[in-house]
């Protein structure tokens, strides 16, 4: 673009207005920035390559060189930084997070503690804010694990159930239980 007008300051910046209205202004220390023509949008090229950008409707981007990083804040409040290894992470105004690992993995940070883990096979985690976990498989099947059980549910009514003693309680559909104990051994069962 043509130079309509240059100005050198005694500070050792120069600032340069280009016919299409855009202003650039060059520092000494080798940043420099860029005013476009509708003076809205502004990008600031820094010295040690980041870049930051204000866009018309006041979403900012910046762009760590060091950390190939990208992060966005939007004029809401939501922010979403992009690392270089694919991992987009997406905060809200509200605090809740949104995780989204390389893998496709989608991890929930939500406000009250509480978490969910999606993970591209479609098995969900959630995790309490006790620490109880439960976990619901794509074949149906589902766990729930608390400080004194784990325990399994199977799509056909099946529940199996394992304490911390190491017990097993196993209870079929058609009303039979089967208790073994923390070796093996079965020490009940009920044939129905």
């Amino acid at each position: 673009e043509e130079i309509q007008r240059e100005t050198a300051y005694p500070d050792g910046k120069v600032e340069k207005v280009l016919k299409n209205g855009c202003h650039l202004i060059f520092f000494p220390n080798g940043t420099w920035k860029k005013v476009d023509s509708d003076g809205k949008t502004v990008t600031i090229t820094f010295f040690n390559g980041d870049v930051k950008q204000v866009m018309p409707d006041q979403t900012v981007i910046y762009y760590y060189a060091d950390a190939k990083t990208t992060h966005t804040t939007y004029s809401d409040g939501l922010e979403v930084l992009q690392f270089s290894n694919g991992q987009i992470e997406k905060h809200y105004p509200d605090g809740k997070k949104e995780i989204t690992f390389p893998d496709q993995t989608i991890k929930n940070l939500f406000t009250d503690g509480q978490e969910e883990s999606i993970f591209p096979d479609g098995t969900i985690v959630r995790i309490q804010r006790d620490g109880s976990k439960t976990i619901e498989f794509n074949n149906g099947q589902r766990e729930l694990h608390t400080l004194e059980f784990k325990r399994r549910e199977y799509p056909d009514g099946t529940v199996k159930t394992v304490y911390m003693n190491g017990q097993q309680e196993t209870k079929y559909v058609s009303g039979r239980v089967r208790v073994k104990d923390k070796d093996g051994n079965i020490i009940m069962d009920t044939r129905a």
